[in-house]
């Protein structure tokens, strides 16, 4: 029985199905909003009983009155409970752990506040959800707490956001709906922003800040794991240049910088060697515009490089985001009117072999183009992709791994119906073209 199961004794001694933890931070104040709504639309059998989690009661109480005054009929009432706890106090972590089925947490950067809320579930028999884009924490995550998750029955999911939700299990659904066997495939990530402009807030800025300066460790760390390498099937995908010409976009594009690669990486080999599937090779990309784009980016780029190597520059880099982003990154976030001008599409291009055809010989002859669409990234579709996968994963227990353990997105979810309650919130997934080649 998975922890925080659905039986009744487990019930009776957790209160809660789902607490926000840092629900009063800029992210969690927007999945507070989406679990009110998905909580109105009676997503769970038997409806959701959930609770706020952070350090200061006043906060959690206004974010809740925020989000009542937003949703209107959706508003979440009296029935959410408010717990009062704080990242650095470890008994506050495991009274909150043990007082509901999942924990979703919203406290970053993950690689300085994210292990104690880990630790807290793990030891405790609650489930976990972060929305960490930071490829060390995740695989730090996974070196240190997988045994004890699998052994306690505990699922501890990270990236369930932005990133890499619809890379991740957009590789998948490209995979479902190909007929054959789909070997190689690469995305494209496109963001429209309306004449407001975009931008994100600067707890990003800072965890990509220290992620670049500790690029090192984590090397140490994969070698620390030993992962099996997952072998290619067949032919081998291209790496591109920094900076290449598409012509299906007529855009300049230079590789994701995010983790996707790196959890679609870790889904493929989980799929590999516990289920025995056909492992899928993936690059990650992102159109940036045309020539003049490309130029700001560069100076932009080799001056963050420059910087990130030392610690005055790192902290000149997380005083003045919005200076050395050019206004991307600021320490308020984006306005509403800019949130609701924003929108994004991720373009996939798969390639494989039909049915009856050996992937291990001959060129690939099928392609297909597959795309998520979503509303704007950070703060709209992040929300709706780590509620619904916290709903995936209370609900369709049955199609879980058997064993608890730390996963990546794809690995946890590739047999639930997360796409299909994505599909509902708008974070939609749809075939755009096949063909034979």
């Amino acid at each position: 029985m998975a922890a925080g199961g659905s039986d009744g004794a487990q019930a009776a001694e957790r209160p809660y199905d789902l607490v926000v933890f840092g629900a009063s931070g800029f992210t969690g104040q927007f999945v507070v909003e989406e679990v009110a709504r998905t909580a109105a639309d009676g997503a769970l059998r038997g409806g959701l009983r959930w609770a706020v989690a952070g350090r200061s009661r006043q906060k959690l109480q206004a974010v809740l009155e925020r989000a009542a005054e937003r949703l209107g009929k959706a508003a979440p009432g009296t029935e959410v409970g408010v717990l009062l706890c704080d990242v650095g106090d470890a008994a506050s972590l495991a009274a909150m752990a043990r007082q509901t089925r999942l924990v979703l947490s919203c406290v970053g950067p993950y690689r300085f506040l994210g292990e104690p809320v880990v630790e807290a579930c793990v030891e405790n028999g609650a489930n976990c959800i972060d929305i960490s884009g930071e490829p060390q924490f995740l695989e730090g995550m996974y070196l240190k707490y997988n045994q004890k998750a699998a052994e306690k029955g505990v699922y501890v999911v990270g990236s369930c956001g932005f990133d890499s939700i619809p890379a991740d299990m957009g590789v998948l659904y490209t995979r479902d709906k190909l007929k054959g066997t789909l070997t190689a495939v690469e995305s494209f990530l496109k963001v429209k922003s309306g004449p407001e402009g975009a931008c994100i807030h600067d707890g990003t800025w800072k965890s990509a800040v220290y992620g670049l300066a500790d690029q090192d460790n984590l090397r140490k760390l994969r070698k620390k794991i030993g992962y099996a390498p997952v072998p290619v099937v067949g032919a081998k995908l291209k790496r591109r240049g920094f900076v290449f010409y598409s012509p299906e976009f007529k855009e300049y594009c230079i590789p994701f910088m995010g983790s996707d690669v790196s959890v679609v990486k870790r889904s493929q080999r989980y799929l590999h060697t516990d289920l025995q599937e056909t492992p899928v090779q993936y690059g990650a990309y992102v159109n940036i515009g045309g020539l003049g784009s490309v130029i700001k980016l560069m100076l932009a780029g080799i001056l963050f490089i420059l910087l990130v190597k030392f610690s005055f520059g790192r902290k000149l880099l997380t005083k003045y985001p919005e200076f050395f982003s050019a206004g991307r990154f600021t320490k308020k976030g984006p306005t509403q009117q800019q949130m609701d001008g924003t929108s994004f599409t991720m373009t996939f291009f798969g390639e494989g072999y039909s049915e009856g055809q050996d992937p291990q010989n001959g060129k690939p002859n099928v392609k297909i183009c597959t795309e998520v669409k979503g509303p704007e990234p950070g703060y709209v579709a992040t929300p709706i992709a780590m509620v619904q996968a916290g709903v995936s994963l209370l609900e369709d227990t049955a199609c879980l791994p058997k064993q608890g353990g730390v996963y990546s997105p794809g690995a946890v979810f590739s047999k639930t119906k997360l796409i299909d309650r994505l599909n509902k919130r708008g974070l939609e997934f749809s075939v755009i073209s096949k063909a034979e080649v």
